[in-house]
């Protein structure tokens, strides 16, 4: 660990670029480069997750990391097919928001599959510090940290307290970086107006993609984590470890996430374990579509950071409900309502309803906003 002085430092930058309005690619870059400073290391990577299922939808890469891309699905497949003590999962349910793997393992960091089946023998790292970009609502990403060779320099205790010290800091920053994403110009890509119903794609037992329905490399294509992303294909393997581990029965959060693709468009993918009549195991089908109003709304909501109640009127806002309904609904007073409003506005960096409205639906669905919806919810198709 670097003397106290550098890591107050790096402290105060933190939060000064968590502030800072940042798109996520930005964010991530000013937040590695500060860490760095902090806490010496051969390699960042950084996993966004989705808050409800924890599960990866995109990485970047930094240090000797960026570019090799290859064995980014064993990645995948190790984090969320099996149950270690220190995956972004278990660390969440444990409460816990950062770790040293030689610490945790009293400097056998081989005892961790991930390190012994990839990470040492592919890479050479043989230390890693992990941190939770937790906010206290919920869970938005996750940072690793890597040290290489065999004589390496293990994270020490001041260096993982620091990592959790800064946890709530960079959640606000990621926060923040996908509100800027959210409101940016969407680049709606040809692709997305040709399709119209879900891509399927069917891995088999040995983690090979058998069979892809058309328009699935579209949407793979669609899963790139900006400038630094590695394979694009990482939130699918990530996907089917968790579906396996959730058909084993030992999980109980269902394979699925939401993610914004690079054009613009949120996405949700599904993914289930699948038996056939012969007894085979370990098939997975994965199902990529575009993601309904109903499903984006409580991640964007979520990012504002409001609390339980501005959540409550925000939601009967996005609904049209007028102020004296919402009241009537909430059973609280009209002036209340006002009260709440003038927060909700104040967070999300708008003045009306309309705008507020205007931030959570615009770049995707406003351009539809008089189509009308099918049963689930969705659009139409044009």
């Amino acid at each position: 660990m670097t003397s106290s002085l550098t890591a107050e430092r790096v402290r105060r930058d933190l939060d000064v670029v968590a502030h800072a309005g940042l798109g996520l690619d930005d964010f991530f870059a000013e937040s590695v480069a500060s860490l760095s400073r902090a806490i010496p290391n051969d390699a960042v990577c950084i996993a966004s997750l989705d808050p409800s299922s924890l599960i990866l939808t995109g990485a970047r890469k930094y240090g000797d990391l960026l570019g090799q891309d290859g064995r980014d699905p064993d990645w995948g497949l190790l984090e969320y097919g099996r149950v270690e003590e220190s995956s972004f999962r278990e660390m969440a349910a444990r409460g816990v928001d950062a770790v040293g793997l030689s610490e945790l393992t009293r400097g056998e960091t081989r005892q961790s599959d991930r390190m012994s089946e990839l990470m040492i023998p592919e890479f050479s790292y043989h230390d890693e510090a992990r941190v939770l970009l937790r906010d206290g609502r919920g869970v938005w990403g996750g940072i690793s940290l890597f040290r290489s060779g065999t004589g390496c320099l293990p994270f020490d205790r001041a260096e993982i307290d620091f990592l959790a010290s800064v946890s709530q800091t960079l959640a606000v920053g990621v926060r923040a970086g996908l509100l800027s994403t959210v409101v940016a110009e969407p680049q709606i890509l040809e692709s997305q107006t040709s399709m119209t119903g879900p891509a399927v794609i069917i891995v088999d037992s040995n983690d090979q993609i058998v069979q892809m329905s058309a328009g699935s490399q579209e949407r793979i294509d669609e899963l790139v984590a900006g400038a630094n992303s590695g394979a694009a294909i990482n939130p699918i393997f990530g996907l089917i470890g968790a579906a396996r581990l959730y058909g084993r029965g030992e999980s109980t959060v269902p394979p699925r996430l939401r993610v914004r693709g690079a054009s613009g468009m949120w996405l949700v993918i599904n993914a289930s374990p699948l038996s056939s009549a012969d007894g085979r195991v370990g098939e997975v089908v994965i199902t990529i579509e575009e993601a309904r109003p109903p499903e984006i709304v409580p991640i964007v909501v979520e990012a504002f950071g409001l609390t339980a109640r501005e959540r409550d009127v925000t939601q009967l806002v996005l609904q049209g409900v007028a102020t004296k309904d919402i009241a009537a609904a909430l059973h609280v007073s009209a002036y209340t309502v006002q009260d709440h409003l003038k927060s909700i506005f104040d967070k999300a960096g708008v003045r009306s309803r309309r705008d507020l409205i205007a931030r959570v639906y615009f770049d995707q669905y406003a351009p539809r906003i008089n189509q009308p919806l099918a049963p689930s919810g969705s659009f139409l198709p044009i």
